[in-house]
């Protein structure tokens, strides 16, 4: 440090200087014990002390044994230098000189700042963090320790009850859990045969697949390798709702998954479709098994590897997996200890309060039917009363799901006095009802519109099974001379049981013998079953897909009324099942030698009032063909077939608000078959309801005033519509 030319000057120099020198060799003092160490051939300086001399043996000696270093901060070299005397020394040696202004440096820095540092670069050297930053982990971490252990609770909790609810699941009927012996047998033989005849063929077949499978696991490798994102170029693909998340295309693994269950799958088809089986039944047997197992076996169905389970998992923290299990658990109790998925959201909807809304009163009551008025919208009506029967497997309220899209609603602002039948749920007090008491209950309820509107005559509709048996009943008025109906419109009805279909698995005598175990054990064919039937037509979105979204993502069913209403089934009377299945289905009885009814055998010809059908272009459970080949059979004169986009719900609840769905009309006829009846009928936009309207109007007579509501029992939607069918 340069001299000044005052004294004082001089002096406070050299005091500055004499300070720097001593706070340098205390802190040479405190950092001794590792420097010695080091310095052990160096010798000691002329200007050191005794005691000086002495403590350098001492801390050689310590040196062996090794220790944790003393780390000094600035603070602690000020407090130190604060309780030593200064002492006057020679003039500092270059290496003190060079540390002085370092010194000087650190007492810049606030002493607070100093010490908190010197903290944390302790911390860091011992592998501790600040005791400030452990008590703000433990707070940050203390909500997530509280909430992992509630969920362990809720899982131990969850667990007791899925274990209590699947005990009480009724001993399993083999017949109805899946095909029987005789068609593993069928396709085994049938196997054997084709390797005994074809060795090479399955050679080549194994080849591919080999070949195949190490490309996916060589091109996975290969990514893994460059850090791709991608495996390979998958636009020639067919395109598949169940892989949606980009992580199937982008993620090695995940892609690799994906291609090797696309490749599995087409081994599988392969296989199979090469097999030589006996008839065409067979063939739809195995094609519908092999089906079901590519769609179980699909990696979306498992949760490590699913994508969008595990990113759901991570983002909640486990939450949804513990939710999903909640979801499992709720279902399983709900269907007496089966695993039936829940497709909508039950809470959601209330029957008469905002789904089935429309206005009226339940007029006529039966062990069987509840019969629905409908309050008039328009100050005249058709003179003509109008009866709709909906099928009996599901509730009526799917054409008075909200209104926006009711058929109930539509048919009232038209100028019809309606009525619409409501049916019992039936309990294993009905096992003994058949299809003789719902086509009595047919009579009935039209005995009592004619009543309640003073007419002879009335239209009728039939929908789905509601229209079988209300050909059933139109042929036997028929024969019995009785000419009450105008008028009947058939929506989705088969009739003409030739083709099962995709039905065709579930109507062989295994599937069939087990519905007869069924109803000998319960008195009826329980909603449950009838219900999973239908779903695994159409797995992937009725079974595997819900299952996914509920119980692997952990969601709330959607709050979605039409699933809520496929959802609300209901139980079949054990004869009537049989009677249907066996007589009508596997026989085909009425489109043949005839169904034995109420002391008559019954044929389609025998149907010969005015009727318009309505079938839907995509329908999987009554297919448009088949229902146009019933009505060609029929013997009546005068009859329409319309022909509606979409399938076997949306394409009868299509109103014309929409503008969604089309339809075909006004075909050549029905002697040359349903193709060329389309080929020849005109496509027209949007609801075929207007089309049906104009239709029914010309049969419903005048305009008459109003009609208004008699005897009242209750409003709409009655109570046979409240009753849950109990699994």
């Amino acid at each position: 440090m340069a001299s000044k030319t005052d004294e004082s000057g001089r002096n406070v120099t050299r005091s500055t200087g004499s300070k720097t020198a001593s706070a340098t060799t205390e802190t040479q003092a405190e950092t001794g014990k590792s420097q010695a160490a080091s310095d052990r051939a160096g010798t000691a300086s002329k200007g050191k002390t005794a005691k000086e001399k002495t403590a350098r043996p001492r801390a050689a000696s310590a040196a062996k044994k090794p220790a944790a270093p003393r780390r000094t901060s600035a603070a602690t070299v000020q407090a130190d230098a604060a309780k030593k005397p200064t002492r006057k020394r020679a003039p500092a040696k270059p290496k003190a000189q060079v540390a002085a202004p370092a010194v000087q440096a650190r007492k810049a820095v606030p002493e607070d700042e100093t010490a908190a540092a010197g903290k944390e670069m302790a911390g860091k050297e011992t592998g501790a963090l600040p005791a400030t930053d452990k008590s703000k982990s433990a707070e940050m971490d203390l909500p997530s320790a509280r909430k992992l252990t509630e969920n362990i609770e809720k899982i131990e909790t969850l667990g007791h009850r899925l274990v209590a609810a699947l005990s009480e699941r009724a001993t399993p009927n083999p017949g109805v859990e899946g095909p029987g012996p005789d068609l593993m047998l069928t396709t085994a033989s049938a196997w054997m045969k084709s390797l005994a005849e074809q060795p090479t063929k399955l050679i080549e077949q194994q080849v591919n697949y080999w070949g195949e499978t190490l490309r996916n696991y060589s091109d996975a490798q290969m990514a893994l390798a460059r850090s791709q994102k991608s495996t390979s170029d998958d636009a020639q693909e067919v395109p598949d709702k169940r892989f949606k998340n980009p992580l199937w295309q982008t993620h090695p693994f995940f892609s690799y998954v994906r291609k090797q269950y696309m490749t599995n799958a087409k081994a599988i088809q392969e296989a199979v479709s090469d097999l030589d089986l006996p008839d065409e039944v067979a063939r739809r047997r195995v094609d519908w098994m092999t089906r079901q197992i590519i769609d179980m076996m699909s990696p979306t169905n498992f949760l490590a590897t699913n994508p969008d389970a595990l990113e759901k998992a991570i983002e909640t923290e486990g939450q949804s997996l513990v939710q999903g299990l909640e979801n499992l658990v709720r279902d399983v109790e709900m269907n007496g200890g089966e695993m039936v998925v829940s497709l909508a959201d039950r809470d959601a909807f209330t029957v008469g309060e905002n789904i089935g809304t429309a206005e009226g009163s339940v007029v006529y009551r039966t062990h069987l039917l509840e019969l629905i008025q409908y309050k008039p919208t328009t100050e005249q009506v058709h003179e003509t009363p109008l009866l709709i029967f909906p099928p009996w497997i599901n509730k009526f309220y799917v054409l008075d799901l909200k209104p926006q899209n009711s058929l109930i609603r539509w048919l009232v602002g038209q100028g019809h006095t309606l009525f619409v039948v409501s049916w019992k749920n039936p309990d294993t007090s009905y096992a003994k009802i058949g299809m003789e008491d719902y086509v009595a209950a047919y009579l009935d309820a039209m005995d009592k519109v004619r009543e309640l509107t003073d007419q002879p005559r009335l239209n009728v509709v039939g929908y789905c099974i509601a229209g079988t048996t209300l050909s059933l009943t139109l042929a036997l008025l028929d024969r019995l001379g009785d000419d009450r109906v105008n008028s009947a419109t058939l929506l989705t009805t088969l009739t003409d049981f030739s083709d099962h279909g995709e039905f065709t698995t579930y109507l062989q005598d295994d599937f069939i013998n087990g519905i007869v175990e069924e109803v000998q054990r319960h008195g009826l064919m329980r909603a449950q079953l009838m219900s999973r039937t239908m779903s695994f037509l159409r797995a992937n979105d009725l079974v595997w897909g819900p299952a996914i979204r509920s119980y692997m993502l952990g969601e709330t069913p959607p709050a979605f009324d039409l699933l809520y209403w496929n959802g609300d089934s209901t139980n079949l009377p054990g004869r009537m099942a049989l009677q249907y299945l066996q007589g009508l289905c596997q026989k085909n009885e009425f489109a043949g030698e005839g169904f034995e009814l109420m002391g008559h055998r019954l044929h389609l010809g025998d149907v010969k009032t005015p009727l318009c059908a309505v079938a839907c272009e995509t329908d999987h459970i009554a297919p448009w063909a088949d229902s146009w080949r019933g009505v060609a059979a029929m013997g009546s004169r005068d009859k329409s077939f319309i022909l509606s986009e979409s399938g076997h719900i949306a394409g009868i609840v299509n109103p014309p608000s929409k503008k969604k769905y089309g339809h075909y009309a006004g075909g050549a006829g029905f002697d040359k078959g349903h193709e060329a009846w389309r080929e020849s009928a005109s496509f027209f936009e949007g609801s075929w309801w207007p089309r049906w309207g104009d239709w029914l109007a010309e049969r419903a007579g005048k305009m008459v005033p109003a009609r208004e509501i008699k005897d009242e029992i209750c409003p709409a939607p009655g109570t046979y519509v409240h009753e849950r069918a109990v699994s």
